[in-house]
């Protein structure tokens, strides 16, 4: 499925390869750096990408101008400055480059804990002011200390394996990563309110969302043990600003090493506050900031740019945000699946017959070989919503708007083909792939089409009756040219599913036509 890339605007300067990379491809690049909002208004429209940092601010007026964007490229890990919401709700892909910069935020994460431990900046500073402070600025050592990692994905785990070689005790907190895979690389998972009293350090490297947003507050310091340090090289606005300084200034907090803000450059009273502390060490959002980690970047989101143009490049997509299942639509095995899952979900929508409010729709796969796919649901929402501008970013956000219920689950019992069900209105519609990538329709409920099924593709007229004798004649009667008919007989009569010349629409007597 490749994603036509006409034209590539990078608003904000990224590093030269970026630009070299989507040249070579056969992608033309304009870079207009620093534009305003009215400037970006007037140029989104001529381009099907754009590239960004965290200059460029994608709001929900900017992707409304967008008439041709197809993609949005972050050349960093957070999207905060992406409208989301507004940019799933049009089917504009958005992607960021998890990996490019999480050695350099790691690094610059592990030298503020050594210096909160050591008071290295501010003996510094002391230093160079004429003062011979030796006592004041007596460290702890990091050896037997806990280190609670807030985010347990890239970052953090390069965090907690490093800080593991100090001798730390490490522990973590994420919803989505399991005890074992954290035990894995040595790290105890924990609920919140499990940590808060045994760390002595905590570092935070989640996303700023609605539930990361103040996830380190005042009540929380109550909670921590007294003196409990704190690290933020990932998103202000994770720790309360307010509640920081209030543990401070009474002794909860130990100290705070910050590199990100609510505000950017700061200037809220309390952040500015923050910032002069004794006890803070702070730095500019320094966490990206290395050569090494800017040319990551660049290159990380020019190969994806680059993949999504050209399916069978060398390279992949490996940031999707909004659209996990864009990924795995780039792989050429699932490619097959996923045009049987929209085909499906298109016969789906002629059972409901355009009643889709409350409707409950159940996506089964079954079988070794789709043990782990259960991003067919989005193509099966697909094909039930299709219209003009439904693709497999914004199917779900449509699906969900029409009112469908989607479930998706699996069927461990060994299967043979393997096998995709789609329940709805209660009936089961059953289809698998064949030979050369057919999308075969098996059985409606408990009629089956034969062994070998029939292939789901031209048009096609699904037709249901009790009458299995005549149901075949009375449809050859009602059509022009037919191409060939297909009858499947169950417990609840025949199911006839009729291959057109051209899209006809028919009553049978007695039947239920789809």
């Amino acid at each position: 499925m490749a994603i036509p890339l006409r034209s590539v605007l990078i608003s904000d300067e990224v590093d030269p390869l970026c630009v070299d990379l989507l040249k070579k491809n056969g992608i033309p690049v304009t870079c207009k750096y620093g534009m305003s909002k009215d400037e970006l208004l007037k140029e989104i429209p001529k381009h099907d990408g754009l590239v960004i940092r965290s200059s460029t601010t994608v709001s929900a007026e900017v992707i409304a101008a967008a008439t041709n964007l197809r993609v949005v490229g972050r050349a960093g890990t957070g999207v905060d400055n992406v409208d989301l919401e507004a940019a799933t709700a049009k089917g504009i892909i958005v992607l960021n480059t998890p990996g490019g910069n999480s050695i350099s935020a790691c690094e610059l994460t592990c030298a503020l804990i050594a210096d909160l431990a050591r008071n290295v900046s501010v003996a510094c500073q002391s230093l160079k002011a004429g003062r011979w402070d030796r006592k004041l600025y007596s460290g702890s050592e990091l050896q037997g200390k806990t280190l609670a990692v807030l985010g347990l994905g890239r970052i953090g785990r390069e965090v907690a394996t490093r800080m593991q070689a100090y001798g730390m005790k490490t522990v973590g907190f994420d919803p989505i990563v399991s005890r074992e895979d954290a035990a894995a690389f040595n790290v105890e998972k924990m609920e919140l309110e499990q940590i808060w009293p045994v760390a002595d350090y905590i570092t935070v490297h989640t996303p700023l969302i609605p539930q990361t947003r103040n996830m380190i507050n005042d009540k929380v310091f109550t909670k921590c043990k007294k003196g409990v340090k704190v690290v933020n090289v990932a998103r202000g606005g994770i720790i309360c600003e307010e509640g920081l300084l209030k543990a401070l200034q009474d002794g909860r907090c130990g100290g705070a090493a910050l590199d990100v803000f609510a505000e950017e450059p700061p200037k809220a009273p309390v952040t500015r506050a923050l910032i002069e502390h004794p006890k803070v060490v702070a730095t500019p959002h320094l966490g990206a900031s290395t050569s090494e980690a800017q040319m990551r970047v660049a290159v990380e989101v020019a190969e994806q740019f680059v993949a999504l143009a050209n399916p069978s490049s060398p390279y992949s997509v490996t940031g999707v945000v909004n659209a996990p299942v864009l990924g795995a639509a780039l792989v050429a095995e699932n490619g097959p699946w996923i045009a049987l899952a929209q085909r499906l979900g298109v016969l789906a929508a002629r059972l409901l017959a355009g009643k889709t409010a409350g409707a409950q729709v159940a996506v089964q796969t079954a079988g070794a070989a789709l043990s782990k796919k259960a991003f067919l649901a989005t193509p099966v929402a697909a094909g039930i919503v299709a219209k003009p501008g439904v693709n497999l970013v914004n199917a779900p956000s449509i699906a969900k708007q029409a009112g469908l219920v989607l479930a998706a689950s699996h069927d461990e019992r060994p299967t043979e083909p393997a096998c995709l069900r789609v329940t709805v209105q209660g009936h089961v519609l059953t289809g698998t792939v064949g030979a050369a990538g057919a999308s075969v329709l098996l059985a409606v409920d408990d009629a089956t089409f034969g062994a070998a099924g029939v292939a789901l593709d031209g048009n096609l007229v699904l037709v249901h009756s009790k009458d299995a004798a005549t149901i075949v004649s009375s449809v050859a009667a009602a059509t022009n040219g037919i191409l060939g008919v297909a009858v499947a007989v169950g417990t609840s009569g025949a199911w006839t599913l009729v291959k057109t010349a051209q899209p006809v629409t028919f009553t049978v007597p007695g039947a239920n036509v789809f």
